[in-house]
């Protein structure tokens, strides 16, 4: 056993009916809405793809939103080239509150349990399992790249409301503004029971500055590590909706067209993987699809980790959306000229 694998079994179990499919079905983005990363998961059986994934964002919104993080970049940085950025962030040439010294990117987490009485009222255990589960996808350790991004409990809530725990996505509004703390930098998870067509939904951050009280990510409670929607129960659902919070669009955005998830590393991909379909290739351009990361669709157990280049993207969305420093001035990283600079979600 290898020292991925061997993480993989410490952080979560391994899922019964994982030869029934799992379906993300493709959508639009709803005005002012959150992204939706729908996984379905009725007692392992499969479903129809019909069901509305808000993340799925279209080429014009995901081309425009690629455009606003390289203009916000250019704007604070001088350049728009990750690349040239990202030793800058690692280092903490401009220094972040959230960054520790050793260059890690530290998320805040407010986690709110929403509840029917005893249905869906999470342990202290089972939540500190989730986080567990976090820090070992986004840290490498279960065979991707490390993002340098970890992530810390600061306060757990229970909230018994049988409506919002029952229809979290018709009350969205209410309950992120009665339970939302912190700013632009903490992250607000939230579980309830979304469902079986869809299992979460997130926001991007790039649709902060439309509603802070928006802002956050909701995952149905049964898939965080140890629960009943196998096969997404090892807690990936809120790693993959996070991936979303932290500015990761799906490694299928667009199919085979360009810009794609504008992330130079993460082979085209021409819709979504369903169960683990080892060594597929549904795109012309160099590369098998990417159906072990955790921006894609597959099977819980079939998922693995982030590449460097997603890392890279997380940590500029950051820069330029999360950090407190967050700003219209330009901050002095040692860049190159904005001539010099290689647009984000170039040719890959």
């Amino acid at each position: 056993m290898s020292e991925g694998e061997g993480e993989r079994a410490r952080v979560a179990p391994a899922a019964a009916g994982d030869d029934c499919a799992r379906v993300r079905a493709g959508g639009t983005v709803a005005a002012g809405g959150s992204a939706v990363g729908g996984r379905g998961a009725s007692g392992g059986t499969a479903r129809s793809a019909q069901a509305r994934d808000r993340a799925d964002l279209g080429h014009e919104q995901a081309t425009a939103m690629l455009a606003d993080l390289r203009r916000t970049l250019l704007d604070r940085f001088g350049t728009s080239d990750e690349a040239v950025l990202d030793p800058g962030l690692l280092s903490g040439t401009r220094p972040d509150p959230a960054r520790r010294a050793t260059g890690a990117l530290v998320v805040p987490v407010r986690f709110h349990v929403v509840h029917s009485g005893g249905s869906g009222r999470l342990s202290t255990a089972a939540v500190q399992r989730q986080i567990a589960t976090l820090n070992a996808a986004y840290g490498g350790r279960l065979g991707g790249a490390d993002t340098h991004v970890r992530f810390r409990l600061d306060s757990l809530d229970r909230t018994d409301n049988p409506a919002w725990f029952r229809s979290p996505q018709r009350y969205e509004g209410p309950m992120k503004r009665r339970l939302r703390k912190g700013g632009r930098g903490t992250l607000n998870l939230y579980t309830a029971a979304v469902g079986s067509d869809v299992l979460g939904f997130s926001t991007f951050p790039q649709w902060y500055r439309r509603d802070p009280r928006l802002d956050g990510v909701i995952v149905d409670f049964r898939s965080l590590p140890y629960g009943s929607y196998a096969p997404f129960n090892h807690g990936f659902t809120a790693v993959h909706e996070i991936g979303h919070w932290l500015g990761l669009m799906h490694t299928f955005e667009g199919g085979c067209v360009s810009p794609g998830d504008g992330v130079a590393d993460t082979p085209y991909e021409a819709e979504p993987a369903q169960g683990c379909p080892q060594g597929r290739d549904s795109c012309p351009q160099r590369g098998r699809d990417p159906i072990h990361n955790f921006m894609d669709y597959a099977h819980d157990a079939c998922m693995r980790g982030f590449t460097a280049g997603q890392g890279r993207r997380i940590r500029a969305a950051w820069a330029a959306y999360r950090s407190r420093k967050t700003g219209g001035h330009r901050g002095d990283l040692g860049t190159a000229a904005p001539g010099a600079a290689r647009s984000v979600g170039a040719a890959r």
